[in-house]
Order: C-alpha cells, then structure tokens, then sequence
C-alpha cells in the first residue's frame, strides 16, 4: 500500500466516524473499497496515532470515544 493511498483512506475513514455513519465492519470495507483485513490496518495505524476509536453494536457504527480532530499533515504556523 502507497503512503498517499494510506493517508487518502484514514481522512475517508475519520469523515465516516465523525457523520457516525461507517456502517459494520464489512460495510465500511466497501464503502473504502478494501479489505476488512486492511481497514483494520487502517484503524489500528489511527488508534496508535491516539484516535480514540470505539465502536458500538447496537448502533453498528464506530465512533470518537472523546470530541476532537484526527488530524494529517501540516499545518503551518
């Protein structure tokens, strides 16, 4: 997986849970047009990153344990 792909698909997964609309698992894999193994890549990379990502059964959706911004690259002063 290239770097630029990577990063592409952590802003498409960091939109989805912050409208909480990321669907199960499998659902969000082909909403990112991956696989589950990779979208686990991807959400593990964002929770060692500090993402507080929790996801909820009932509603079926992830979603950010603590309001705040996931942010990727730089942001100059």
């Amino acid at each position: 997986m290239s770097s630029r792909i990577a990063i592409e698909q952590i802003k498409k997964i960091n939109q989805l849970i912050v409208k909480k609309n990321t669907g199960k698992p499998a659902e969000m894999a082909v909403k990112l047009d991956c696989s589950l193994t990779t979208l686990f890549t991807y959400l593990a990379m964002m929770r060692t990153m500090g993402a507080p990502i929790q996801y909820n059964k009932f509603k079926q959706t992830y979603y950010y344990e603590e309001e705040g911004d996931f942010v990727i690259g730089f942001i100059a002063r």
